[in-house]
């Protein structure tokens, strides 16, 4: 087993341990900004340590500067993602919010 192998096996365990932890959590979790949040974590760490892990595995070269490419797209696309899910949400509780305060 050589350490670039070896640096393989702790990205790809820590990325699936984050998916997985994060799947759980959006079953145990209540309310939609509790799970919101546990998916943010799916894509902004669970993901890029998945893909590094396959860059790291496939080595220097074109497919790992995609790879790379990917990751970064990914961890970008999932924050802006959580904020527009967030909003829609707060928009929508909005109405509920002054009903009740009426």
């Amino acid at each position: 087993m050589t350490p670039r192998h070896l640096l393989v096996l702790v990205l790809l365990v820590a990325g699936t341990a984050v998916l997985v932890l994060t799947a759980l959590s959006l079953v145990v979790l209540p309310g939609p900004y509790l799970r919101l949040h546990a998916l943010s974590c799916a894509t902004s760490l669970g993901a890029p340590l998945v893909v590094l892990a396959l860059a790291v595995d496939t080595g220097p070269g074109r497919a790992a500067v995609t790879l790379l490419a990917i990751g970064a797209l990914l961890a970008a696309g999932g924050t802006v993602t959580t904020m527009a899910i967030g909003r829609a949400t707060a928009l929508l509780e909005e109405p509920e919010r002054e009903e009740l305060a009426q």
